[in-house]
């Protein structure tokens, strides 16, 4: 199967897909039933109450999904009952969207979910700035639109008890195919002729993809009781698969090596691309078994990964060279991490077989895993302040609806100028890369789509024929909202058009005004995220390296730990892991957006680089080592000469840490296990090779501490 044919299967297969079926569905429905009864104009304003109820209904757990939809439907009949009532009064209309626009944007304090409980009220108010209606009409029209809210609500929660698993499991599938991709860029390290910078620059940009994803499984796993209550069936082998693929992921991002020196050394023999091509089976495996849990069905390995390792320890073996012992250790490392990764991987094949094992007693531990979101007026309080980004954007959106509420009132009044300010809100993210690319993507989308919803409406002229075109393109804009803007926006646009076609607009007129209405509003969310209190990604950058030293800091602890003999608790481990994992991809994010502002914007891009390579490579040494001793049955203590080495590392992270942030304490402040002193066992004999490790981990620290000094110039 070719690559497009496979991504095909995928989307069908995808939780976009579904979402975006379900909300097609939920808005199309009421209106197509109640046209063809002959209340067109009440089905519209039931699919409204439905469209906008829809928009918090992210990803997540079912009861905070519930919870969200709740408070919007609640939410919507206030609010169109208020505007509804000052619509006629100018000045009125406009205090109300530059007061909405602050406070819901402001919603961002508690979440994203929170946020979307603003945007969709504010999506009404907007879509009512031109309605002039009666007091009848209006309690009627507030009726229908709440009735529309709960009748998408209901569909959502009874689409839920219908098929209960099926959004973890997308998300499971999904992951592991995210953690696949990042198999499948390690394996670009061993090619002839890679390029090992441009390998390192897409590796930490799918660990952001992989970060985000886990992120979307801990949320419906672990916050999601069934699953973690079932002794037996589907939910336990999810939480358990996920636990594994983790446990998996670590393994990968451990297994660093010196690819320069390896390249310098055994390119010439053919020996590396054997390396990149079995780990390219693996990555492609653990793809098939991804797909195989997203689309619910069985899965059965066609490839017999035990013929590629016999055939590597082979090409390894023919290399080996009497006259230089030891010539070879490298490679013979790099079969023994692959078999240990050919293991995890069949490990995961469990999720497939019937029996599961029982309730460890741990499952409770893994709430620590996710956080938890309050919602209390002082996190609100605590924002309102200059130093806040979210009170800064929520400013930046006030003044950017104002303007838009006087161009659209004011100077180009229109049928539907309230698209400026609708596109205006929905443009500016909270970061100017996010507001450019939206920008670009929307404005491009909207063009495009303008030219194939004006061409359907020139050529197709049957009712029939456009409503389902209609349901098409929703279904296409709806499933792709989160994974591709700019598709999205070029099938949003046609079915618009189709829309106001049905309501007797001129399509000609329609597609003129949206696409000078989009362009305007393009232009004040882009002006307002440029010019008033920006947010660029250099300004936030010491924020995230201070994130990622105290990580890897807290990394080296539970490494220094593990060498005295103490006991670690393996959650403990875990969590520090997620940590540097978290802290790390926030980085990678954050640097890739900076790279997409305007050059005289960023800031030493080359160091931040540097900086981000340097502490995953530090990571990953140090849960190579850690992960082993803690695999270990005894504990030992290791000679004085190795803790010394951690302690000079963690002295240079330290001192990268006060470069940053002049506050941290001058001495290192030692973990507070909250456990008692151990008995101190016997040391154990110098380990040559761990004291080769520890050597370069503390090298590797240094340099960070020198590239820090290099991006503080």
């Amino acid at each position: 199967m070719n690559t497009h044919a496979r991504k095909l299967r995928y989307f069908f297969f995808s939780q976009d897909f579904s979402d975006g079926l379900r909300i097609t569905l939920a808005v199309l429905l009421p209106g197509i039933l109640l046209g063809w009864l002959g209340h067109l104009a009440v089905g519209i304003e039931v699919a409204l109450g439905a469209l906008c109820v829809s928009i918090t209904d992210s990803p997540g757990p079912v009861v905070h999904k519930r919870n969200g939809m709740l408070a919007a439907v609640v939410l919507l009949p206030v609010l169109a009952l208020l505007t509804g009532l000052v619509q006629p009064h100018l000045w009125l209309l406009g205090l109300e969207i530059g007061v909405l626009s602050f406070v819901f944007t402001l919603f961002l304090v508690y979440g994203n979910r929170a946020a979307s409980v603003g945007t969709a009220g504010l999506l009404l108010v907007i879509l009512m700035m031109d309605r002039s209606l009666t007091l009848r009409e209006l309690i009627e029209y507030v009726l229908q639109v709440t009735a529309g809210g709960i009748w998408y609500m209901l569909v959502s929660l009874l689409w839920y008890q219908i098929r209960p698993y099926r959004p973890a499991q997308q998300a499971l599938g999904e992951c592991i195919r995210a953690v696949s991709g990042f198999l499948r860029l390690k394996a670009e390290f061993y090619r002839t002729g890679t390029s090992l910078d441009d390998d390192y620059r897409r590796l930490m940009a799918q660990q952001v993809t992989v970060n985000e994803k886990q992120d979307a499984v801990r949320e419906l796993l672990f916050k999601t009781r069934q699953m973690m209550k079932e002794s037996t069936g589907t939910g336990r082998r999810l939480v358990l698969t996920f636990v594994d693929l983790v446990d998996l992921y670590e393994h990968i991002t451990v297994t660093y090596y010196d690819y320069a020196a390896l390249h310098a050394r055994f390119e010439a023999t053919g020996v590396l691309d054997a390396i990149a091509e079995l780990v390219e089976q693996l990555a492609a495996e653990l793809e098939r078994i991804g797909f195989a849990i997203e689309a619910n069905h069985g899965h059965t390995s066609r490839v017999d990964l035990a013929a590629g390792l016999e055939y590597l320890k082979a090409r390894i073996d023919s290399l080996e060279d009497a006259s230089q012992p030891g010539h070879t250790l490298v490679l013979k490392k790099i079969l023994v991490n692959l078999r240990n990764l050919t293991q995890r991987v069949q490990d995961i094949q469990a999720y497939f077989d019937a029996t599961v094992p029982a309730a460890s007693g741990r499952e409770l531990e893994f709430g620590r895993f996710v956080a938890h979101q309050s919602f209390g007026l002082g996190q609100l309080r605590d924002h309102l302040t200059l130093s806040s980004g979210i009170f800064r954007h929520a400013v930046r959106m006030m003044v950017a609806c104002l303007a838009g509420f006087v161009i659209a009132k004011v100077l180009l009044p229109g049928h539907h100028s309230y698209w400026i300010i609708m596109t205006t809100t929905y443009m500016l993210k909270p970061a100017f890369s996010l507001t450019k690319q939206r920008n670009i993507h929307r404005v491009l989308g909207t063009l495009v789509g303008g030219g194939i919803g004006g061409l359907v409406l020139l050529l197709i002229h049957d009712r029939t024929v456009l409503v389902v075109l209609l349901g098409l393109f929703m279904l296409t804009s709806f499933s792709f909202t989160r994974s591709n803007y700019i598709v999205a926006v070029t099938f949003m646009t046609p079915f618009v058009l189709i829309l106001f076609s049905f309501l007797g607009l001129g399509y000609l007129q329609v597609v003129e005004e949206r696409m000078l209405d989009t362009v305007l509003g393009c232009l004040l969310a882009f002006a307002a995220s440029y010019l008033l209190f920006p947010r660029w990604e250099s300004d936030q950058l010491q924020d995230y390296m201070k994130a990622v030293l105290r990580a890897n800091l807290h990394y080296l602890y539970t490494l220094q730990e593990s060498l005295t003999g103490s006991p670690v608790a393996v959650v403990d481990y875990k969590l520090a892991r997620k940590e540097v994992y978290v802290s790390s991809a926030n980085l990678a994010a954050a640097f890739q957006r900076m790279m997409s502002e305007p050059r005289g914007k960023q800031h030493r891009p080359t160091e931040v680089h540097e900086f981000v390579v340097l502490n995953h490579i530090l990571s990953s040494n140090v849960a190579s080592i850690t992960s082993g001793l803690l695999a270990g049955s005894s504990r030992v203590e290791q000679p004085g000469a190795l803790l010394r080495l951690v302690r000079q590392s963690q002295q240079a992270l330290h001192r990268s840490l006060r470069r940053l942030d002049p506050a941290e304490p001058e001495t290192i402040p030692e973990p507070a296990s909250g456990l008692p002193a151990p008995k101190r066992p016997e040391a154990a004999a110098p380990d040559p090779q761990l004291s080769e490790q520890l050597d370069f981990i503390q090298k590797i620290s240094s340099d960070i501490s020198k590239v820090t000094e290099e991006v503080l110039v």
